[in-house]
């Protein structure tokens, strides 16, 4: 059978997503509204449910991520993957 979740988790880049927001001292709003300048439609509770890893990220997500956080791709998938 294919996973496409972790136990009740929908993502892994949650928790790097807001080390590096809070790095940056953002708040999620404002992480919201520079994804927004960027032209990716998400508002803040968008970024709080990937936070919490209650919603899905998109790959065109992950890559809008990547470059406002100055990284590459991969350093938002380093999350624990649980068997």
């Amino acid at each position: 059978m294919y996973k496409n979740k972790i136990g009740d988790k929908n993502n892994i880049s949650g928790p790097a997503i807001k080390r590096l927001r809070l790095e940056k001292g953002w708040s999620q709003r404002e992480l919201a509204d520079i994804l927004q300048l960027r032209g990716l439609d998400v508002d803040k509770n968008a970024i709080q449910r990937i936070e919490a890893r209650k919603r899905f990220v998109t790959d065109i997500e992950l890559v809008y991520l990547a470059k406002i956080f100055e990284v590459d791709y991969r350093k938002l998938l380093e999350g624990e993957l649980e068997n």
